[in-house]
Formats: structure tokens, C-alpha cells, sequence
């Protein structure tokens, strides 16, 4: 008997980021409206939608050809709809499956596709553009590490990331979930140590300044 307690709390409880976010929207944790589905005032306040969706809808209207655009950390596609209309085809991901099942009845396109992964570990969908908009953020390195890994197939990456206002100490180690690294005081930067993401050019499409001294809200253009 003893055996078996010991073989069971050897035993990890699988997916542990995909529990985490499960519980977010379950328990609203980022929030709540009259929605099903939250994903929190990042996804829905204007004055940070909105220069967001007209700074990667310039790029992306800049291509002769539009473009094939994986959004992975889809949300509650709030942001996501007003960019599908930009691209060759729009693949949005995300790893809660009650969340990809009510996306997949609310938003249609004939371009449009959810798909629910886990994007540390499951195989990435091909495509020219990533979005990844205020997802690293609430992801251990480790995972992190992960999904960096696999971008390096993609021509361009966007990453949004809420970090401390001025410098700062990038990528402290936290556990996946709600939380960010701000409240470490820290931020990430895929650039810097332990990740050194390697790209061509990096150029900044968007700082958003907070509220009450809460950081800012940072977004990237990478040139893989």
C-alpha cells in the first residue's frame, strides 16, 4: 500500500500551465464582463487595444502578399478578429479547450482557424508571422525556452510583454500561471540571458505607458 502512495506523489500532474490557465477562466481571475470568456483588461481596455491592432495592421497591410499569421495565446479573440481581415489566413491557438470550442462558434472566417495546443510542448503550426501578445509573460523560462525554440521557422515575430517601467533585472524565474514577472520587478527579454533569442533585427512597434506607475506595455517587432 505504502508502494503505491509513494509511486503517486511521484507521479506529475500532467500539464500543469494548461490547469493554471483553465483556472483563470473558470475562476476569472483576470476579471470579469458578461462574457464567458475574460481575458482580462489587456485584451479589451482601447487605449491598449487599440494602438496595438493599428500598429500590426500596418505591418501587415505593408506586404504586396499578405501574410500567413499564427496567433499563439489567442485569448479570448477580442484582439485576434480585428486582425484576421489583414492576412493570407489567421491561425489562432491557445491551450484552453472550453476557450477554442466557444472561439470556433463565435468567430468565422473562411481563413480563420483555432486550434487548441500547448505551444512549450506540442508542434506549432507553419506560418510567416507570430503573435504572442502578453503570453511569455505568465510562462516559467523554462517554457519560454521552449517555445523560442521553435521560431526560429516563422519570418517574423511580435511579442507583447508587460514589464517594469525604466531598467530593469529581465527574466526572473516564476512558475506558470496568473501571474507576471513585474511583481519580481523584473520583465522578459527574449534577447537577454538566459533565452539570447537569436534574430536579425529587432525594432520596437509600441510602448504603452500604465496607470499609476504599473509598468509598461511593450510590443516588438522581430526579423528571425
Amino acid at each position: 500500500m505504502k508502494q503505491e502512495e509513494n509511486k503517486s506523489k511521484k507521479i506529475k500532474k500532467p500539464w500543469p500551465t494548461k490547469d493554471a490557465m483553465e483556472q483563470v477562466y473558470e475562476r476569472k481571475l483576470w476579471g470579469s464582463n458578461s462574457a464567458a470568456f475574460y481575458s482580462g483588461v489587456g485584451s479589451h481596455d482601447a487605449d491598449i487595444v487599440n494602438p496595438y491592432v493599428d500598429a500590426v495592421a500596418s505591418f501587415l497591410t505593408s506586404f504586396t502578399s499578405p501574410l500567413v499569421v499564427c496567433d499563439l495565446g489567442c485569448g479570448d479573440f477580442n484582439v485576434g478578429k480585428e486582425l484576421v481581415k489583414h492576412t493570407k489566413k489567421y491561425v489562432a491557438v491557445d491551450i484552453v479547450s472550453d476557450l477554442i470550442a466557444h472561439n470556433k462558434k463565435e468567430f468565422t472566417a473562411d481563413h480563420l482557424e483555432f486550434h487548441c495546443l500547448d505551444i512549450a510542448v506540442d508542434d506549432l503550426p507553419s506560418g510567416d508571422c507570430v503573435l504572442l501578445r502578453q503570453v511569455l509573460q505568465h510562462l516559467s523560462n523554462a517554457e519560454v525556452q521552449n517555445i523560442l525554440n521553435k521560431l526560429s521557422n516563422f519570418q517574423y515575430v511580435i511579442i507583447t510583454e508587460h514589464v517594469p517601467k525604466g531598467d530593469f533585472i529581465p527574466n526572473a524565474a516564476i512558475i506558470s500561471g496568473q501571474g507576471i514577472r513585474l511583481k519580481k520587478q523584473s520583465g522578459l527579454d527574449v534577447l537577454a540571458s538566459p533565452f539570447h533569442f537569436k534574430v536579425e533585427e529587432a525594432k520596437q512597434l509600441l510602448s504603452i505607458p500604465l496607470k499609476e506607475g504599473k509598468g509598461i506595455i511593450v510590443t516588438t517587432l522581430y526579423t528571425v
